[in-house]
């Protein structure tokens, strides 16, 4: 049992680390990608696996998995193009799918995880990102200016830092000089969103649970995704206003994915708990 738990804990850290290497290779620093991606290898090396008895390695999926993440960095090389967040989440893909194809039961279920995570992902922001683009369907700004700008910009007047909606995406903070600040894109939380609902996804699929508890837990992730957002922006807006837009930049760049990877890791530390 004590086992089963450490390695309950280092698929957690994995999940974390991996998920945050994603996003800063596609956001971030490529660097900072290389290192969290080293230290999750690390972990999965230092898992105490059970026997494969009963467990088949699948050649196709690997095969599948393997072709997916060539892909994707074939047409990158060849496209000259930046690795961005939806062909992270493709590799992500094919990474999984190479999990699953092993005989190995902790390697073949953290690969299984990853797969829901990255197809929920990459369904919703073609769907989000892509279809709603085709039919000029404006969600996005809507949800950008009416769930993120408008509250965060109500919170931190409270705070008596001076703040002024000039678009629908975009406010200007007076700090030491007046800041145009952008609240869009990834700043929207969206992103975050897909991801956990990714995981409750594999989550629910893996430990067979009742359509009911999922939309529950389903729930209550978009929720804690979506305060966890707000809370983002206003440590962005507060850095701006104290520090100036350099300094901004620098923790916008980094601190998405750290808030994401204590609110994905503390929610299925709860849900394993229970």
């Amino acid at each position: 049992m004590q086992d089963e738990n450490k390695n309950i804990i280092i698929i957690l850290l994995v999940l974390a680390l991996f998920t945050g290497a994603t996003i800063e290779l596609s956001e971030g620093s490529t660097i900072m990608g290389v290192v969290l991606f080293i230290i999750a290898a690390i972990l999965i090396s230092r898992m105490e696996l059970s026997g494969t008895e009963g467990l088949k390695s699948s050649r196709n999926l690997m095969l599948i998995g393997g072709f997916i993440v060539a892909a994707d960095l074939i047409y990158n090389y060849v496209n000259s193009s930046e690795l961005g967040t939806l062909d992270s989440m493709v590799f992500f893909l094919g990474a999984s799918l190479l999990a699953m194809g092993t005989g190995k039961k902790d390697i073949k279920q953290l690969g299984e995880f990853g797969f829901y995570i990255s197809f929920v992902f990459t369904t919703l922001y073609l769907i989000f990102y892509t279809f709603f683009g085709v039919f000029n369907i404006d969600f996005l700004h809507l949800f950008d200016h009416y769930f993120v700008l408008m509250p965060t910009v109500m919170i931190i007047r409270l705070f008596g830092i001076p703040v002024e909606i000039i678009a629908t995406e975009t406010v200007i903070l007076y700090g030491a000089e007046p800041m145009t600040i952008l609240i869009g894109g990834p700043c929207s939380g969206l992103y975050s969103m897909f991801l956990l609902i990714g995981i409750v996804a594999g989550y629910s699929r893996i430990e067979r649970m009742d359509v009911r508890r999922s939309i529950n837990l389903l729930g209550f992730a978009v929720a804690i995704a979506y305060i966890a957002n707000l809370i983002r922006v206003l440590i962005l807006y507060i850095t701006a206003y104290l520090y100036g837009m350099d300094t901004m930049m620098m923790v916008h760049t980094h601190i998405g994915w750290m808030i994401f990877a204590v609110t994905a890791g503390g929610i299925m530390y709860l849900v394993n708990r229970k």
